[in-house]
């Protein structure tokens, strides 16, 4: 089976999984309210409705359509407002972007949440997160209205699709493909993104990865970094994966970058503030770092009685995503460790 995979991932998307589509049916196309011709790379506004609440759904839409039939690509970022990391990676990536040599059509939405993303807020207005209300509800709450509207609209006509995350709340995450490994052809386009580590799972009810996944797309999620700021790194190496995944689909001509062959992580888990134990963590291991069952992670200080406590690894494994030194609680997260799979598990 690895070996079909590995041969599967070197051959261009386009010839594996879509339909070559006959000469003459490449044309102008209806997207969210505008038409765009082969050749033509556009930015515009789409709003879903003319009211007071459709005027939260005003997200910018960047399509850019080659000159000759291919594959769709949607890039995705912004689904949580606080996450910028991923828009300045979509942006980029739509930057770089030439119709005149390009096949497909790559269509990039930079900010799902474009309100929360003006004001840095995870959340919609009505405090619900837009990743759990895929593939929506055109009758339902305001979050259920736009992610039915983007879904219908917008991501039902791609073929694959890259969602672009960070870490939340004061936390980071070593970059990272999170996607169904159950699925080779979703699998191969996570290996081609070449992040280097793969989280394996489905992903929650209603996130647009899971939904888009249901609905026939292939979809893979990159994470990297903190919220509410800038990181060169994980931004230029979303860049790069979303440009590899383009090659891999035959959208553009090129080598890909350096693609190293991928860690697949089949669990992971979190080691959590203990019972009673919360204060000031400060860690002593950083994104990336192996640990084995019982190293040290940090220590949690209460700044009242002066008591440090001890914190340690639960299992053996690689550190993927952790918090930053701040105050902590009872319970919560502070290093998040994947388990390597097996070679039996790397589908």
């Amino acid at each position: 089976m690895k070996q079909l995979l590995l041969v599967l991932s070197a051959l261009p998307f386009f010839v594996l999984f879509s339909p070559v589509a006959k000469a003459g049916e490449w044309g102008s196309i209806e997207l969210v309210g505008r038409t765009v011709g082969p050749g033509e790379k556009l930015k515009y506004s789409f709003i879903g409705e003319n009211s007071f609440e459709g005027s939260y759904m005003d997200i910018p839409v960047f399509v850019a359509r080659g000159l000759t039939a291919g594959p769709t690509l949607c890039v995705t970022a912004g689904i949580h407002g606080d996450e910028m990391n991923g828009v300045e990676s979509a942006r980029r990536a739509f930057l770089q972007a030439d119709p005149a040599s390009m096949v497909g059509m790559l269509i990039v939405l930079p900010t799902l949440n474009a309100d929360g993303f003006r004001n840095g807020d995870r959340y919609l207005p009505d405090r619900r997160d837009l990743n759990r209300f895929f593939p929506g509800n055109p009758k339902g709450s305001v979050a259920s209205i736009m992610a039915n509207a983007l879904f219908q609209h917008v991501i039902k006509r791609c073929d694959a699709l890259v969602d672009l995350h960070t870490a939340s709340f004061h936390r980071t995450n070593l970059p990272q493909i999170r996607v169904d490994e159950s699925n080779a052809g979703a699998l191969a386009l996570a290996r081609n993104f070449g992040a280097g580590i793969i989280i394996g799972g489905a992903g929650p009810d209603g996130s647009l990865r899971r939904e888009a996944m249901n609905a026939g797309v292939l979809a893979i999620i990159y994470e990297a970094g903190e919220p509410l700021r800038f990181e060169e790194e994980p931004i230029a190496q979303g860049v790069t994966g979303i440009m590899n995944v383009m090659q891999y689909l035959g959208m553009v001509q090129g080598t890909h970058e350096l693609v190293p062959e991928s860690r697949i992580f089949t669990k992971s888990s979190w080691v959590r503030v203990p019972k009673r134990q919360g204060g000031f963590f400060f860690p002593t291991v950083a994104p990336g770092d192996s640990v084995n069952e019982g190293d040290v992670l940090g220590d949690v200080v209460d700044p009242l009685t002066d008591e440090r406590h001890t914190i340690t690894a639960t299992m053996s494994g690689e550190v993927i995503g952790m918090s930053v030194p701040q105050i902590t609680l009872s319970g919560y997260g502070l290093v998040h460790i994947g388990i390597p799979g097996k070679e039996s598990d790397k589908k």
